[in-house]
């Protein structure tokens, strides 16, 4: 959780000066380097190997999209705010999760995703000084996320999480390549500029890589604290490093969401709580 908020620390200080689509570029072509590096050398074929490619495409496409709208956002909303915001998207899997997958909602999974909504609606009030712009790619952002998860989880019985990686990657840098090469008619980053987007892909994926394998170790009981705690990091790097302090309200929006997400994936213990999309 600590590497994803300093990924958006990172990703807001680049997309403020480069363009998001080479931005986030970058970042997947880093990606897809380290997943084919780590994953590769134990997995063979079935890094490459799928069953259901449309949807395999498909999935990665709304990684793409929604990496794209978290550069948005976060080009004119602080950290905290933006995570915030996003954070409608666990919820809305976990109530979504029954029409599409077919599983049992029960009523603190409803209660919990108006708790929510009502927290969200605390930071993004009108007066509240958040750029509109940016609270709708942010809101954008969490509907990816949901789709994103939703696909995940249904992927997730045919395909292997080495396999759904590696695409995933590969079709964010695909998808990305053509837009960035065709922003560098107005951008020109150094090569410290590049480096700093790189660790970003580092920063992503390790992140990634790890949320992973503590799911092998411990249950989604366990790790569901940790797992909001993301919410934490982001407010508090959000402060340290643009000097940014939510005002009552939206803090007080924050805790909602953070108690609202903990009791919901308490509940309901069968289903691993998922972070925000990068």
């Amino acid at each position: 959780m600590f590497l994803f908020a300093i990924g958006e620390v990172l990703t807001k200080q680049l997309t403020m000066a480069f363009p998001v689509m080479l931005v986030m570029a970058v970042r997947y072509l880093v990606s897809l380097v380290l997943v084919a590096l780590v994953l590769g050398p134990a997995s063979g074929r079935d890094l490459w190997r799928t069953r259901r490619t449309g949807l395999v495409v498909l999935r990665g496409l709304c990684l793409a999209a929604a990496s794209v709208t978290l550069g948005l956002a976060l080009r004119t909303l602080p950290v905290g705010e933006t995570v915030s915001i996003i954070y409608l998207a666990p919820v809305a899997v976990l109530i979504l999760s029954g029409p599409v997958l077919g599983e049992r909602v029960g009523l603190v999974a409803w209660i919990g995703a108006g708790v929510s909504f009502a927290g969200v609606l605390a930071i993004m009030r009108p007066g509240g000084g958040l750029d509109p712009v940016g609270v709708a790619f942010a809101l954008v952002n969490a509907a990816l996320g949901t789709l994103f998860h939703l696909l995940t989880r249904i992927l997730s019985r045919t395909e292997s999480t080495a396999a759904l990686m590696f695409h995933t990657m590969l079709t964010g840098s695909l998808a990305l390549l053509p837009f960035a090469v065709a922003s560098l008619a107005t951008a020109a980053p150094a090569p410290l500029d590049y480096l700093r987007m790189g660790v970003l892909g580092v920063l992503s994926t390790g992140g990634h890589l790890l949320f992973t394998v503590a799911y092998r170790h411990a249950g989604p009981a366990t790790l569901a604290p940790i797992n909001y705690l993301h919410l934490v990091w982001a407010a508090a790097l959000g402060w340290f490093v643009f000097g940014h302090v939510p005002d009552a309200l939206a803090l007080a929006g924050m805790a909602v969401i953070l108690a609202a997400g903990i009791a919901v994936t308490l509940r309901s213990r069968s289903s691993a709580p998922v972070p925000q999309v990068e």
